[in-house]
């Protein structure tokens, strides 16, 4: 399980856009949004390379990772 800062997201479409960019790539993830904090928690294996450039292709930055 992985925690993820990301800045940009402002809104509840922006955590649906958010989550789903990540089930896309790995559609066995589940995926926990939390706004006010900014920090996506991503429980199943995903590759982290690949989460982060759709995210940024989608205008999210990921400015922090954390392992749980």
């Amino acid at each position: 399980m992985i925690e993820m800062t990301v800045n940009g997201m402002t809104c509840g479409h922006c955590a649906s856009h958010v989550t789903k960019a990540i089930v896309g790539l790995h559609p066995q993830a589940k995926v926990r949004v939390d706004l006010p904090s900014k920090t996506v928690t991503v429980d199943g294996e995903v590759d982290l390379d690949e989460v982060k450039a759709a995210l940024a292709d989608d205008g999210y930055v990921v400015t922090g990772v954390k392992a749980l």
